[in-house]
């Protein structure tokens, strides 16, 4: 059985060097990520602990490292019968992440409870006094405190996505108020002094004010929120850069003819390189003076380049090779140099502080994700390419069969997608959901990001004492909402997989229906009838 080259989108409809850059796009995206959550955790595991910054900075990615290379790796490359290695389910990584963000939310919901069980706060209201004698009721604050089968993955990700809008939120707005309406007080860590602007860009408003409220045990909690936040994002940017390693870069450039051994041995390497790679250059970045703020705010301004090429490789016929490479780049040059104009004049120097604030980094953002749309539009308007959408499913999967030349898989495929409509996996079946995870992206970034917020920062909008007893009150109902949801919905969701764990665990590991060793020999499956067979659907 051999690997067939993956390609991607880019690589299959333009050429090598659009493939090379969106590559490059997708490492960068991946390395600030990492930076920016070991640049945060590091700094908040250092406050609660002692332990120096940079052994902390090192150590965290070793347990990553060690979780993703023995089980996390599964995720991407799963051996079957027919197809030795496929994308599939990896039901020890779901059921990580799943205890994971349960355990996350409890403790969330922890602390909106132990927050007025202290008598500096009490209530609602006295918090209200307590920050608006610090005088920062204002919209401003609350908003810098932010720091498979389509059937089931879009129900997912949109109830995901509403009840996640509950951590920021409602952490955000309650701990930061916590910490500035008793930072005056005895009992809060940096007593008698007040948080430095380094603290608060760090990151460690959560931790001082999770120790006010609760002392060792807050401590204790923001511990385990990091150690599982970090564990289960890191791992995931991980796994992605290690298929860029060895499917992208190994398997298309370096050995055409790898075997699935080949891959995932480089795999391997990938995960180890670069969780000392992402380690090395969080320290760099934090002996130049750079942290958490920084790093979140100059985020969009790398990674936003990519969004409207990329979508036109999939959305848009006429684009050609020539825009799908430069507009990237010249958008991400754009956003770069909006940036930095910005910071020299609006406060007069480059420097690490003023491209770190608010505004230069809103400015670079938006003329980064925004300018690569006439960038595509203009280059391609000379010499549309009128790409032919059918030759996508003319493309070969990622692995396939050396006896033959992929003919008999490709048939399969055809008639799963055009010739079953009723079946899950099939092109009208996946066209429905497609167009109502739209509306819902759609809908969720303009009630939460537009409607909501910006007419409230844009007015200036001072609030009232029953005012933010009603805005905390639902902020802390939506988190115990999303708590529930997180907890049960996936038990009821998954409990095929969780039937198919416990059956696992009972027999001794051995393999379901569909899952076969490739020394079997028993049967020939699809991939979608493997994922089908593993969710327990006939």
């Amino acid at each position: 059985m051999q690997a067939q080259d993956p390609g991607g989108a880019h690589a299959t409809r333009d050429c090598t060097t659009a493939h090379i850059v969106y590559m490059g796009l997708c490492l960068i995206n991946n390395i600030i990520a990492v930076a920016n959550m070991l640049l945060g955790a590091s700094a908040a595991i250092t406050a609660l602990t002692g332990i120096h910054i940079i052994a902390a900075t090192f150590l965290l990615p070793v347990g990553v490292v060690l979780y993703t290379f023995v089980g996390g790796i599964k995720a991407t490359y799963e051996p079957t019968n027919e197809f030795p290695i496929v994308p599939v389910p990896d039901r020890p990584r779901f059921l990580t992440d799943y205890f994971h963000t349960f355990t996350i939310l409890i403790i969330a919901c922890f602390f909106t409870i132990k927050a007025f069980t202290i008598p500096e706060i009490g209530s609602i209201g006295h918090l209200w006094e307590l920050v608006a004698e610090a005088s920062k009721m204002d919209t401003s604050f609350f908003v810098k405190a932010f720091a498979a089968s389509p059937s089931a993955v879009v129900p997912s990700y949109v109830i995901g996505g509403i009840a996640y809008f509950a951590v920021p939120w409602c952490l955000g707005t309650l701990m930061s108020f916590v910490a500035i309406g008793l930072e005056n007080q005895p009992r809060f860590p940096t007593f008698p002094r007040r948080m430095s602007t380094a603290e608060v860009s760090g990151g460690l408003v959560l931790p001082y004010a999770a120790i006010t409220i609760a002392g060792k045990g807050g401590a204790a909690g923001i511990l385990i929120i990091t150690f599982m936040a970090v564990t289960s994002t890191l791992s995931a940017q991980v796994i992605a850069v290690s298929s860029i390693l060895s499917f992208d870069i190994y398997r298309t450039y370096f050995n055409k003819h790898a075997s699935d051994r080949d891959v995932i041995r480089w795999s391997h390497y990938g995960v180890v390189i670069f969780g000392v790679f992402s380690a090395a250059f969080s320290t760099l970045l934090h002996y130049v003076g750079v942290d958490l703020g920084w790093t979140l705010y100059i985020l969009g301004v790398l990674t936003c380049p990519g969004i409207f090429p990329t979508s036109f490789t999939i959305l848009y016929r006429r684009q050609n090779a020539l825009a799908a490479i430069a507009s990237p780049l010249l958008g991400m040059a754009t956003g770069l140099a909006v940036w930095l104009g910005s910071a020299k004049a609006m406060y007069g120097t480059v420097t690490v502080a003023s491209t770190g604030q608010i505004l230069p980094c809103v400015y670079g953002t938006v003329a980064s994700a925004f300018s690569p749309l006439p960038y595509t539009l203009l280059l391609s308007t000379f010499h549309p390419q009128n790409y032919d959408w059918a030759d996508f499913r003319r493309e070969k999967l990622a692995f396939g069969s050396p006896e033959g030349d992929g003919t008999a898989t490709d048939a399969v495929i055809e008639r799963e997608l055009y010739e079953t409509p009723g079946r899950s996996g099939s092109q009208p079946h996946l066209e429905r959901w497609a167009r109502i995870a739209a509306y819902w992206s759609v809908a969720t970034f303009v009630g939460h990001w537009v409607l909501w917020p910006l007419p409230m920062y844009a007015a200036k909008y001072v609030f009232s004492r029953r005012f933010f007893e009603a805005w905390l009150t639902v902020a802390i109902v939506w988190i115990w909402g999303a708590m529930l949801v997180a907890g049960f919905f996936p038990l009821v969701g998954g409990r095929r997989q969780f039937a198919a764990v416990w059956r696992a665990l009972r027999h001794g590991g051995k393999g379901e229906a569909g899952m076969q060793s490739p020394e079997s020999g028993v049967g020939s499956v699809t991939p979608v009838e493997v994922v089908e067979k593993v969710e327990g659907k006939e």
